[in-house]
């Protein structure tokens, strides 16, 4: 389909344009990717453990992916929310995480851009937090990275996406993946960002302050 606003890809994070061929990156319409970025998500892992869905309407047949389960939680493990903010994208951004309200922390960055601050709050959290982990994020590029497995795609390249581009953001992809890989007690899971869930709302505005607060 092409895009009718403008907004930023998933998965290259290079601007998309009102009238570039896009796809969903996620099957809840958070987020989208450039056409030819939606190969990114044919990696092994995101289709391996989806199953076809026949979906019969009157004598139409259509065939679907059934949408993936979340990643397992590890046994015993502290649910951490995050979320990154920017004014401007690029422009002063912010990034935080919260266990609960008086367990919690943020910072900030300038310039950067939405999808920057989505990744190193994950970051921030993995590296601060010791014992197994779920994050818990707004972000679809985030929580389907690990989810889907792009990360091994992007490493078994040399860093290159699967249109042979280099990864957007590696300085922080990097360290985040060695870290999780490293770990092995880390999960991610998605939430519906702006939607009333209680501690989702209370990391955005934390993220948000932050990032005003270098403007």
């Amino acid at each position: 389909m092409l895009a009718r606003y403008p907004g930023r890809c998933a998965s290259c994070d290079a601007p998309i344009r009102p009238g570039d061929k896009i796809v969903g990156a996620g099957g809840d319409g958070s987020a989208w990717v450039h056409a030819d970025c939606g190969h990114e998500l044919a990696l092994p892992g995101l289709t391996a453990n989806r199953a076809p869905v026949r979906i019969t309407h009157g004598r139409t047949t259509t065939t679907r992916l059934s949408a993936k389960a979340p990643m397992a939680a590890p046994d015993g493990a502290t649910f951490v929310y995050t979320d990154g903010a920017c004014s401007g994208n690029p422009g002063p951004g912010g990034w935080a995480w919260a266990i609960d309200r008086e367990r919690y922390a943020s910072g900030s960055e300038r310039p950067s851009t939405n999808q920057r601050m989505e990744i190193r709050a994950a970051l921030e959290a993995v590296t601060a937090l010791a014992g197994p982990l779920v994050v818990v994020s707004d972000s679809t590029y985030v929580v389907n990275c690990f989810r889907d497995t792009w990360w091994a795609g992007w490493l078994e390249r040399g860093w290159t996406t699967s249109q042979k581009k280099p990864v957007a953001n590696r300085d922080l992809w990097e360290p985040l993946v060695e870290a999780v890989s490293e770990r092995g007690d880390v999960a991610f899971h998605w939430v519906k960002g702006h939607s009333g869930h209680e501690m989702n709302e209370l990391v955005d505005q934390l993220a948000v302050a932050a990032s005003h607060a270098i403007e």
